[in-house]
C-alpha cells in the first residue's frame, strides 16, 4: 500500500512539473493553439471554422475547440467529438481539460 500511495503522489508531482517546467511548456499557450489549428485544418480541409483557444490563462493546460465542418454531416455529436479527439490525441495527453464544440455548416 505504501508503494502505491508513493507512486500516486510521485506521478502527480511529475505531471505538475511537466506542465510548469518541462518540455510541454514550450508548446503552451499560443504555440499550442497554432499547432492544433494546423492539425485540425489537415484533418478537416473543408472546415468553415476552426478555432482553438487556450482557456487556462496561457499555460497550455486547458483548451476550447470549435470546429464547423461538412465532414461532420450525418454524425452525432459524440462521433464528431471523437474525430477531434483522435486528430489531437498526442496533444491531449498533456492537457488538463478540453472543451469541444462541433457542428455542420449551414448549406
Amino acid at each position: 500500500m505504501f508503494g502505491r500511495v508513493f507512486m500516486s503522489n510521485f506521478r502527480h508531482i511529475s505531471l505538475l512539473s511537466r506542465v510548469w517546467n518541462g518540455p510541454n511548456r514550450a508548446l503552451a499557450g499560443k504555440q499550442a493553439e497554432q499547432k492544433m489549428v494546423a492539425i485540425l485544418k489537415n484533418k478537416f480541409p473543408q472546415a468553415k471554422l476552426i478555432e482553438v483557444s487556450d482557456v487556462s490563462g496561457g499555460c497550455g493546460a486547458m483548451f476550447e475547440i470549435n470546429v464547423i465542418a461538412p465532414e461532420f454531416k450525418g454524425l452525432n455529436t459524440m462521433k464528431q467529438h471523437r474525430m477531434i479527439n483522435e486528430a489531437l490525441k498526442e496533444e491531449i495527453k498533456d492537457m488538463h481539460g478540453l472543451r469541444i464544440y462541433t457542428s455542420v455548416p449551414d448549406s
